[in-house]
């Protein structure tokens, strides 16, 4: 459900941009935007709970970090992109286990490295500049386990959890989605949400990523 969301408000985004095509002059618009602002990451567990939203939040991790993209623009309506996420979850971990009290830190990052197509009315006029884009690439996951502690209580230390380990994997991924910008003046928009059904391939398996984010666009 939420990915056809995502997908059906990029489509909106570019049948948007394209509507307003209409024998325009295309010799006073924007040949080149950067973006760079806070991006949030819902990464998915791989556990289906339900199909509402509260379940699908629910089956993620919260990830916390940035994005920055570089649009040129080829025409007032159509541009090629570039666009490189980072995010990061880190949280403690503590529990009992064969009569001992375990506890160790979890830092994870995923990056995505993507390039494509963005649809976009880039004249220097008006102020609503809604967005949608395709973009394909690779990502990469990071996963370290460290401070490792184990207090016996009534057993023993369990010996298979290996302390200060670091797993890495990178696979094909993908951002389809889109926003709203609002022009302030020729030099600057503020990117008020982005939405992005993000695809991951790691490790044989399929994340079912959600990727929000909010910044300037100059």
């Amino acid at each position: 459900m939420f990915k056809k969301a995502i997908i059906a408000l990029s489509i909106a985004a570019m049948s948007a941009a394209s509507a307003v095509a209409q024998a325009q002059p295309v010799d006073d618009y924007k040949k080149v935007e950067f973006f760079a602002g806070y991006s949030n990451g819902q990464v998915d567990t791989g556990v289906d709970s339900g199909n509402s939203a509260v379940d699908f939040f629910r089956d993620r991790e919260n990830f916390n970090g940035v994005n920055g993209s570089g649009v040129y623009n080829f025409s007032r309506y159509f541009g090629v992109k570039g666009d490189v996420s980072a995010t990061y979850n880190n949280k403690s971990i503590s529990g009992e286990t064969s009569g001992a009290t375990v506890s160790f830190k979890n830092d994870n990052s995923l990056y995505n490295f993507l390039g494509g197509v963005q649809v976009k009315d880039n004249s220097n006029e008006g102020v609503f500049k809604p967005f949608g884009h395709v973009l394909v690439g690779a990502a990469h996951a990071r996963s370290k386990f460290k401070d490792y502690t184990c207090t016996p209580t009534t057993g023993v230390c369990p010996t298979v959890i290996i302390p200060d380990s670091t797993f890495s994997e990178t696979g094909f991924a993908a951002a389809i989605g889109g926003g709203i910008d609002f022009r302030v003046n020729n030099r600057f928009q503020i990117r008020a949400i982005q939405v992005d059904w993000n695809p991951v391939r790691i490790a044989g398996e399929t994340q079912n990523n959600l990727r929000l984010g909010a910044g300037i666009v100059f």
